[in-house]
């Protein structure tokens, strides 16, 4: 399993990686979230907004500089597909982080407990990456029919997507994996601080947030099944799939209190989500027989920036677009509310052509 997937026509980069190099990648990644838990985050605390960007600023830098190693170390097409797949799990997980938002405010899940919940949701998110990137890349390599059933499943994904509707309610109590658990595991709807489990009569007994857990966990299974195909489709090296996939992931907690008020603000974000999964789908299905066609990596690297800043930029113009109209409509209406008070109750009466007393031989009559 740790052995280097090795691509027939070398359109891909493939390279051993020896057990101590998986080991210091684990080592650091898990350093990393130790020191997130123990140091930054050690007493649960409403994560601002400042604190929130200070952080996703760091992860991503984080993410980011390790392009670099990757280039000093294998060159640069293997730089080339490990931060094509970062974006692409970046990208792809700002719509995780929205539903992330959706579960916290169903349950009601206090502010100051969200971040625990978060970092068990990320440690188990990344073991699950882990198995389906390896389980990838071996039905890969095994049965080359394989890459058609992702590319297909990554185009009804990407018309599932740019047709999501936020506005969309979910009955989340409804949920499948949270009916089974609830009624194997006793529990409560009361909470007691930011403990998954705590005693009720005597009983021990799962908080919400053990509720809230499992919904994190079983929508990371959705979005893996989304997303670790994509990236499949710019690289088959398990070491950068996953390294791509996990530095991306450990940014979301912070990037989640970061982007949680604007839900709904990224209005063509699903959109280019879409465009980018139908992109990657499409390769997928381009690189088999009888196509046998081959874009370069950087093509993919560049179609993924480019489409991503062109749905947040146009989706920021429009905000602003309604929110100036907005204002103009408000300074419209306090005008004409001024006018009305300035003119006093003749104003309107006169303004609307309302007809007024006469006088016909020396009598108020009203006219006919």
């Amino acid at each position: 399993m740790l052995a280097a997937a090795a691509d027939a026509g070398g359109r891909f980069a493939s390279f051993d990686v020896h057990p101590w190099q998986w080991g210091a990648l684990l080592g650091f990644l898990t350093l990393l979230v130790v020191a997130d838990l123990l140091i930054v985050h050690r007493k649960p605390h409403v994560v601002s907004f400042k604190e929130a960007a200070i952080e996703s600023a760091i992860w991503i830098s984080i993410g980011v500089a390790f392009t670099g190693l990757m280039f000093g170390w294998h060159g640069g097409l293997a730089a080339t597909e490990y931060i094509s797949g970062f974006l692409i799990e970046k990208s792809l997980s700002i719509d995780n982080v929205f539903v992330w938002a959706v579960i916290f405010s169903f349950f009601g899940v206090p502010k100051q407990y969200q971040f625990r919940v978060l970092f068990w949701g990320i440690f188990g998110a990344l073991v699950l990456r882990a198995v389906f990137i390896f389980a990838g890349v071996a039905l890969i390599e095994r049965f080359e029919w394989v890459l058609y059933v992702f590319g297909v499943f990554l185009l009804y994904t990407a018309w599932k997507i740019a047709h999501h509707d936020e506005t969309d309610e979910v009955d989340y109590s409804q949920n499948l994996a949270l009916r089974a658990v609830r009624k194997v595991i006793p529990s409560t709807d009361e909470y007691d601080g930011q403990k998954m489990f705590t005693k009720k009569d005597g009983k021990r007994v799962a908080t919400p947030l053990f509720a809230v857990l499992i919904l994190i966990e079983t929508t990371d299974v959705v979005f893996a099944v989304d997303s670790v195909p994509a990236v499949l489709a710019v690289s088959r090296e398990q070491f950068i799939v996953f390294s791509s996939n996990a530095f991306a992931i450990l940014g979301l907690r912070s990037l989640f209190f970061l982007l949680s008020g604007l839900a709904g603000k990224f209005r063509y974000l699903n959109l280019g989500l879409g465009v980018i999964l139908a992109y990657v789908g499409l390769k997928m299905l381009a690189v088999g027989k009888p196509f046998e066609l081959h874009p370069p990596t950087w093509l993919s690297l560049v179609v993924i920036a480019v489409v991503l800043t062109v749905a947040i930029v146009a989706s920021l113009k429009a905000d602003q677009r309604d929110a100036d109209t907005d204002d103009s409509v408000d300074h419209e209406m306090g005008e004409a509310e001024r006018r009305r008070d300035r003119d006093g109750e003749s104003g309107p009466a006169a303004s609307e052509g309302l007809a007024q007393p006469t006088e016909v031989d020396g009598e108020d009559r009203a006219p006919r």
